[in-house]
């Protein structure tokens, strides 16, 4: 009877333990601050994505990684002859911006070419233009895109072999959300939603501080 009791007391307090245990690594969140926010990235694995770069700005300007993403941005790849998808997932990326902004935080949006040949910064300037919140748009030599792209794990490829002006750029569409230092923590896709995306980027931001 003795040896009963005693392994029922000590399995009950292994139990006890194994709570404790998972309540505290809960309330940590496993060392994430992001944990919480659900979403592609939430969960971690995003380190590999994002990468140190040097582009020209809209405005002529060559601007940094770190001068570009000074504050919250939502990232995406696209280029401005795109006849449908990059203008309705930049409408929606901006969308999401303002509806953060009402709620007092500040998120920019962030318009990388995947075109350079075509897309001067006049021309990514005549396009960022047309969606409210000042979005940036960067351009730059070819081998500067590549580079970008490829931090971001950004599949495109020119459709040019048959017409060298008027053609179609095949390309992700994915939408990333990048936090100051360059630290890109999650990814939306392109059935997110502007409020969806607008409600994970808020949790991110208020976990930021």
């Amino acid at each position: 009877m003795t040896d009963r009791k005693i392994l029922l007391t000590g399995t009950v307090a292994a139990v006890a333990l194994l709570a404790v245990g998972g309540m505290f690594l809960a309330s940590q969140g496993g060392g994430d601050p992001f944990a919480g926010c659900g979403g592609a990235g939430a969960g971690g694995g995003m380190d590999a994505f994002g990468t140190d770069f040097t582009l020209t700005r809209q405005d002529g300007q060559r601007v940094t990684a770190e001068q570009v993403f000074s504050k919250p941005s939502l990232l995406y790849f696209g280029y401005t002859f795109c006849p449908d998808v990059c203008p309705m997932d930049s409408a929606r990326n901006a969308d999401a911006a303002a509806l953060l902004g009402e709620q007092g935080k500040d998120v920019q949006t962030v318009f990388v070419t995947v075109d350079p040949r075509r897309d001067t910064p006049q021309v990514v300037a005549d396009f960022t233009a047309q969606f409210p919140g000042g979005m940036i748009g960067l351009t730059g030599s070819e081998e500067e895109i590549a580079a970008v792209n490829k931090g971001w794990r950004n599949y495109y490829k020119a459709n040019d072999a048959d017409d060298k002006d008027y053609y179609l750029v095949d390309h992700m569409t994915n939408t990333f959300l990048v936090l100051p230092g360059n630290k890109t923590v999650d990814f939306f896709r392109r059935d997110t939603t502007s409020e969806a995306m607008a409600e994970r980027v808020g949790c991110f931001v208020d976990a930021l501080g």
